[in-house]
């Protein structure tokens, strides 16, 4: 990387040759890294916090390296400063567990599975706004999380599988998952009923899920949810521009393990399956257009959950990420 332009007193840009620019001289992600005489993250950010979010605004995403951070508790602090209230993790698909205060794992799913491109919880109407993924333990080899913009996402799609995009804007999507009721660390959506409902009580967990919009269906040793038909497109008002906003290909994909068969875990909503060579050929847009930028130690990354799907490679360990979810 190579120092490029210095920006709001206390941070310089710098650009990465994995980075993509657009027509609008915008560079995705934005990276920052501290100026000479900048005071630290936490005090950086609580004095820019408008300039920050209107970075993030027209990026999508902002990287922030080479600051002096080092543990979960200084990421807790990075996410505090910013000052987006916190979302529960009710309705996720993810095994995760608390680390302190504000602070997640990521998804502990095995290091050899790849997390196919989503928005976080997609899925469900209460998503997040805002995520903040933390570099603690910088992977061996691999382990980057790709991110691409869902508006580009969308107009490619638009424009090759038109009559699909269609069936999708009038139809949307419907997701089916078959929880467990611990959790499952080897699989990718191995949260067990307790921990996604966050409780033991299975009408606390009707109720929970109804509000999602949620139905639920008992077996003998778990539960089938049904989540939908929920849009699988969105129109972002902020940036007035409609947005690929689903876990389509993540879901069809890799929701697989032993409850789960991914070709059945995302349908049209009115219950049609999903064409196969369309859902792959979504896939390949999403690598084509994705940015990895190889993680580093103390590396945090905030995104517009609105504007960026993300993903997950597969990785040699050690590699710890750890993430925060906003409101």
């Amino acid at each position: 990387m190579k120092q490029k332009t210095k920006m709001a007193e206390s941070f310089t840009e710098i650009h990465s040759p994995e980075q993509k620019q657009y027509t609008n001289s915008i560079h995705f992600p934005l990276i920052l890294t501290p100026t000479l005489n900048s005071s630290s993250l936490i005090d950086a950010i609580k004095s820019h916090k408008t300039w920050l979010q209107s970075q993030l605004h027209s990026a999508g995403a902002i990287l922030f390296r080479g600051f002096p951070l080092s543990t979960a508790t200084d990421f807790n602090d990075v996410v505090e400063a910013f000052g987006f209230d916190e979302l529960p993790y009710v309705g996720g698909a993810a095994p995760r567990s608390n680390v302190v205060g504000r602070v997640f794992t990521a998804n502990e799913s095995p290091p050899h599975q790849k997390i196919p491109f989503h928005h976080e919880m997609a899925q469900v109407p209460e998503f997040p706004s805002k995520l903040f993924f933390f570099c603690e333990i910088e992977p061996k080899n691999g382990g980057e999380t790709p991110i691409v913009l869902s508006h580009i996402i969308y107009e490619r799609m638009r424009t090759k599988h038109p009559e699909f995009v269609q069936q999708l804007e009038e139809h949307g999507l419907m997701y089916v998952r078959v929880l467990g009721e611990g959790d499952n660390p080897a699989s990718p959506i191995g949260r067990g009923w307790k921990s996604t409902f966050l409780t033991d009580d299975k009408s606390v967990a009707e109720q929970r899920a109804a509000k999602l919009g949620m139905k639920l269906e008992w077996l003998e040793d778990g539960v089938k949810t049904i989540m939908g038909p929920i849009p699988g497109i969105k129109f972002d008002e902020s940036r007035q521009r409609k947005v690929w906003f689903n876990s389509m290909v993540a879901a069809y994909t890799g929701w697989e393990d032993e409850r789960n068969d991914p070709v059945k875990a995302v349908t049209f909503g009115d219950g049609r399956p999903l064409p196969a060579d369309i859902v792959y050929d979504c896939l390949n847009i999403l690598e084509e257009e994705s940015v990895a930028i190889p993680w580093k130690k103390g590396d945090v990354l905030l995104l517009d959950n609105w504007a960026v799907l993300h993903s997950r490679r597969s990785f040699d360990p050690p590699r710890r990420v750890l993430a925060s979810l906003c409101k």
